[in-house]
């Protein structure tokens, strides 16, 4: 740039540095895989729902639209505290970016659980907006009610992991995702759904029944400091 300019760019500063190059990557790259788990594990539900006919797949399928359009504003909630704490890490304050995820954290989860009650409560006609099978209804009704009643959990262990990735720490979030979801949510709703007998219903619940853990692990993993300190 021109000189006496506040940035001032010379041929050096457009050189690859392959430090950096790595360690983009590696960050990505486990952030990628964490989103996968995520995404993946909604389609191990509905592989394990549509054993029970078209109707309740259509169901599910209303219900989680709902929920995912639903969660944007707590997503963008999470994205906000993960920038939070690695600035304020950058900055050499760790306490400050821990007292942010805290307070973050426990808005999303007043913000969710308001809107899980209006959910529960208000279930039957937000289905029927989409769909006039009384059959379909009837399984989105149930997908939104259970589903809806582990939002106060998710809340706040979105922001919490959020706050992982900002610390530059994606390896923890993803593995506990792993587990949560795929170790134990979904062999959870198989069991519930088929050996158990409580069909759909046993499904749902497993949703229900995995986000609390993950909320559960989030608040241990978090308390425990370690990110604070990890180096990128």
């Amino acid at each position: 740039m021109r000189a006496g300019g506040r940035i001032r760019i010379h041929a050096r500063h457009l050189r690859l540095d392959p430090a950096v190059i790595r360690g983009i990557l590696r960050i990505s790259g486990t952030a990628t895989f964490q989103n996968l788990i995520g995404t993946a594990s909604w389609m191990g539900l509905v592989r394990i729902l549509a054993g029970f006919g078209s109707a309740v797949v259509a169901g599910n399928t209303i219900g989680i639209r709902i929920i995912l359009f639903a969660l944007l504003p707590a997503f963008g909630v999470a994205n906000a505290a993960a920038a939070l704490g690695g600035q304020n890490l950058g900055a050499g304050k760790p306490d400050r970016a821990e007292q942010a995820a805290w307070t973050a954290a426990r808005y999303n989860s007043y913000f969710l659980g308001g809107l899980a009650l209006l959910f529960i409560v208000f279930a039957s006609p937000l289905i029927d907006v989409f769909t006039s099978d009384p059959e379909v209804a009837h399984y989105g009704v149930r997908c939104l009610r259970f589903i809806a009643a582990g939002f106060m959990f998710y809340g706040g262990a979105i922001v919490l992991y959020a706050g992982f990735n900002g610390a530059g720490d994606t390896r923890t979030p993803t593995l506990a995702y792993l587990f949560c979801m795929w170790l134990w949510e979904i062999p959870l709703a198989w069991l519930l759904a088929h050996p158990a007998g409580f069909g759909p219903d046993g499904a749902f619940a497993a949703v229900t029944v995995g986000l609390a853990t993950l909320a559960a692990v989030s608040v241990w993993l978090f308390s425990k400091g370690e990110w604070k300190t990890r180096p990128v």
